[in-house]
C-alpha cells in the first residue's frame, strides 16, 4: 500500500493564524490577571502581576524617567541584557507618577511587549489590557488615548488655573 506523504501532514498556520492565537492567548493570559488580581487592579496589584510568572514572563521593574521614552509617548519596556531573562525595565513617563492609579492602564498595555516581544501588535495590547482590567476594548482604547493626550498638553504658567 502506498500512502501519500501530504496525508497525514497538517498545513502549516498562516501568519494570520498565528496573528489570531497571539491575540487569543493575551486575552486569556488577561482573563486570567482580572480573575486572579481584579477586579480592582491598582499600584499594589500592578507590582504583584509584575512578580508573576504567570502574568509577566520576565522580571519587570516600574521606573519613572522620560529620558528613554520618545516624544509623546506614556511609556515603554526595554530589556535589561541580552537575553529575556535578564529582565525588563519599564519606563513610565514622570507625569504619572502622582497619578498612581493610571498606571496599570499604562503598564499592562507594554506588558505584552515583554511576555510576546516585538510579536505583539497594538491590537494584542489593547486586547490584554482591556481583559486584564475587565473593561471594553474601545474604552481602554479611548483612556490610553486620553491618557496620552495628557502628556501633550502644554504646562500653564505659574499661577494660571
Amino acid at each position: 500500500m502506498i500512502m501519500n506523504r501530504d496525508c497525514c501532514m497538517a498545513a502549516a498556520p498562516s501568519a494570520h493564524d498565528a496573528r489570531q492565537s497571539l491575540n487569543a492567548s493575551a486575552a486569556a493570559i488577561g482573563a486570567e490577571i482580572y480573575e486572579k488580581y481584579g477586579p480592582r487592579i491598582g499600584w499594589t496589584q500592578l507590582l504583584q502581576i509584575l512578580g508573576d510568572r504567570s502574568c509577566a514572563r520576565y522580571p519587570c521593574e516600574i521606573v519613572f524617567d522620560a529620558v528613554p521614552l520618545q516624544t509623546g509617548e506614556f511609556a515603554h519596556p526595554v530589556a535589561k541584557g541580552d537575553h529575556p531573562a535578564d529582565g525588563f525595565t519599564i519606563y513610565v513617563h514622570p507625569f504619572f507618577m502622582m497619578q498612581l492609579e493610571q498606571v496599570p492602564l499604562l503598564v499592562l498595555y507594554q506588558l505584552v511587549l515583554v511576555n510576546y516581544g516585538a510579536f505583539a501588535s497594538s491590537d494584542d495590547a489593547e486586547t490584554f489590557g482591556a481583559a486584564a482590567l475587565g473593561l471594553a476594548k474601545d474604552r481602554y482604547y479611548n483612556t490610553l488615548c486620553r491618557l496620552a493626550d495628557e502628556l501633550e498638553q502644554p504646562a500653564s504658567p505659574a499661577g494660571e488655573q
